[in-house]
């Protein structure tokens, strides 16, 4: 009897050196099934990893990879035989141990187009059996890992104040207004002074962060989300520090007033005795970290030029807004993107910041996010070279050591995570009383109370 007539759980030896030879493996066929007794339900159950033993002795890679194809290709078809065996389809088609982690996307998704070809009608099971697709229903590869958001919830924490420190310090270091003019600027030079654009600036980012606020509220990896936007502002804004310690530029305008402000608080700081002071220039830090360096909220400072900072968090903002929304949510994303443009209007048309600071904000500040994600959503490219990851990137090696793949735009109920909290308190608390009144009753079991007259 042919092969295609019978189940692959019952092939036997002959019937598998028919299938090799169907599918062009003719030459493996006697290292198979004569030297080492492959029937059909053993084909079934064999790994890529078999294939590279020693025992097996296939040398060619061409040929292994060939008959890899093959077999994978008969196992996603047959997959309820697999299972009816006990085996879990899923860990079969693992990539094996030190093979790229491309292999298993490029392959299946090889086998998927000429299975689809073939019939359409099995699309359903082979996303069920794709490279992304997880058997528990709460997706386990994607783990909130709350500890590690906090972690670069407190990351960011240090760099605010790093970042609120290093502003008290440029400002000390300003180059005097009257010997150091404005440097030339194609935009300051040919537009004039908008006294109301800052503030409006800082409004369009607060509608922004009101925007993401209500993104993350609903999102159902909110915690992931949080984490990378926590990592990546905290790393946009210690690299600031750098640039503005490096060079001190002039002021871009001559309405400035880089002086004492009327402001209480800073003028009782801003005096002689202060600039040698530690504590005090501790004191102003935590000024412009309460206000958290925004005009509206109070602080002005100086010297704080290359590069922007109020650019930096609008596109960032932009950015992950637009990144961790469905995308054919055309309306929220060209209103974010209008948000960042007319931002950085308002930013330069107020002649706060020179062009170039503008500039360099958005561009280190897209690149870093593009770069992060397209390592993030590329295991690949992680895998490729892992020591190098570790050193180059240290905290998205860590930070996203758990996360495989793309992150879905999967949302949920704020008061799903709440529930899951008082289930699993609920479950907790009800075991810790069940165990305690076991043990105490097992107590009076051994040691019953005797009567005394």
């Amino acid at each position: 009897m042919d092969f295609k007539e019978v189940s692959p759980v019952q092939w036997t030896c002959g019937h598998v050196r028919e299938w090799l030879n169907a599918n062009d493996h003719s030459k493996l066929s006697y290292l198979l099934c004569i030297e080492h007794d492959i029937d059909g339900k053993a084909l079934l159950l064999l790994t890529e990893s078999d294939l590279r033993s020693n025992s097996l002795g296939i040398r060619a890679l061409g040929d292994l990879k060939r008959l890899s194809l093959s077999i994978r290709q008969l196992q996603i078809e047959h997959s309820d035989a697999i299972a009816q065996m006990g085996y879990d389809l899923d860990e079969i088609l693992q990539t094996p141990k030190g093979t790229s982690g491309c292999y298993r996307m490029c392959s299946h998704g090889s086998v998927k187009d000429r299975l689809l070809h073939k019939d359409a009608s099995i699309s359903g099971l082979l996303e069920r059996t794709g490279p992304n697709y997880q058997s528990d229903p709460e997706n386990p590869g994607l783990q909130p890992e709350i500890g590690k958001t906090f972690l670069s919830l407190f990351y960011l924490f240090v760099v605010t104040w790093i970042t609120a420190f290093v502003m008290v310090v440029v400002h000390d270091r300003v180059p005097d207004m009257k010997k150091y003019p404005p440097l030339p600027d194609i935009f300051l030079d040919n537009v004039p002074t908008i006294p109301w654009a800052f503030s409006m600036c800082e409004l369009t980012g607060t509608l922004l962060l009101i925007v993401w606020l209500g993104v993350l509220t609903f999102h159902k990896h909110r915690f992931i989300l949080l984490r990378r936007f926590f990592a990546l502002s905290g790393t946009v804004f210690l690299l600031r520090c750098v640039t503005m310690l490096i060079t001190s530029l002039s002021v871009p305008g001559t309405h400035l007033q880089c002086n004492p402000s009327v402001d209480d608080d800073w003028h009782r700081l801003f005096t002689e005795e202060m600039y040698t002071s530690l504590s005090r220039k501790i004191q102003r830090a935590y000024i412009i970290w309460r206000g958290a360096g925004m005009s509206i909220q109070g602080v002005r400072t100086c010297g704080d030029y290359m590069f922007s900072g109020h650019t930096v968090a609008l596109t960032m903002l932009n950015f992950f807004i637009t990144e961790y929304t469905p995308r054919h949510m055309y309306f929220v994303h060209t209103f974010t993107w209008m948000l960042n443009m007319f931002g950085i209007f308002f930013i330069l048309s107020a002649h706060e910041h020179y062009s170039i600071d503008v500039f360099i904000a958005f561009y280190i500040t897209s690149r870093l996010f593009l770069y992060y994600h397209t390592l993030a959503n590329n295991r690949s490219l992680m895998m490729r070279d892992s020591n190098r990851t570790r050193i180059w990137f240290p905290l998205f090696s860590f930070f996203e050591s758990s996360v495989d793949g793309i992150v879905p735009n999967e949302y949920e109920s704020p008061l799903v995570p709440l529930g899951k909290l008082f289930s699993i308190i609920y479950r907790r608390v009800f075991h810790f009383i069940r165990d305690s009144h076991i043990q105490l009753v097992g107590k009076r079991t051994k040691n019953p109370d005797t009567k005394t007259d």
